[in-house]
């Protein structure tokens, strides 16, 4: 019996898999226009990232979106349109996270400094209060900053990896921001 189910969604359009997905979260629908679009989107990918590895991230991401969100999916084109598209705004997003990372990596590099053991050791300690201070904060403000800072994700991707309002983000965001100026007042004599 499952086999007969295989054969004949195998024949399917990718607009009726689309409807089995949204209608029954069919895995064997989901499965087929997997595996029909894989390669040729990773192969879209690559040709804008340059790498094999941010390509299959960025098609896999895509894909889980589709798994998730298949019941809020409407087709104004077809199918082919509609993931091409979501592929195109996956890429810009992943490229936008990448430049936010770098900017964010130069910022925080300390210039060129003299490695005398006094300034190494004012480094260290001020490494040592900041984290300290990080550590201090209450859980979900100490994860949403962490996921803002280190992760670089934005307010509305933290807001929903946790599955939290963006106004809970700010307001955990400013905290962190409120304690840690408090914590460490004496760093902008060091920047």
């Amino acid at each position: 019996m499952r086999r007969d189910l295989d054969i004949v969604t195998c024949q399917n359009s990718d607009e009726e898999l689309l409807q089995q997905l949204q209608l029954n979260h069919n895995a064997v629908a989901f499965s087929i226009l997997y595996e029909r679009y894989w390669e040729k989107l990773v192969t879209i990918a690559y040709i804008r990232l340059k790498s094999s590895m941010d390509a299959q991230e960025v098609v896999q991401d895509l894909f889980l979106d589709l798994w998730k969100r298949s019941e809020n999916i409407q087709l104004k084109y077809s199918f082919n349109t509609y993931i091409c598209g979501a592929l195109k705004y996956k890429i810009i997003t992943f490229l936008a996270r990448r430049k936010n990372e770098a900017e964010r990596q130069s910022r925080l590099e300390l210039p060129e400094i003299d490695r005398s053991t006094e300034q190494w050791l004012s480094y260290q300690q001020l490494r040592d209060e900041l984290e300290s201070s990080i550590q201090s904060l209450p859980e979900k403000c100490r994860l949403v900053f962490k996921l803002s800072r280190e992760k670089g994700l934005t307010e509305r991707e933290i807001a929903a990896t946790l599955n939290i309002s963006m106004k809970t983000v700010e307001s955990h965001m400013s905290k962190a921001l409120r304690t840690l100026r408090a914590s460490l007042r004496y760093l902008h004599i060091f920047f």
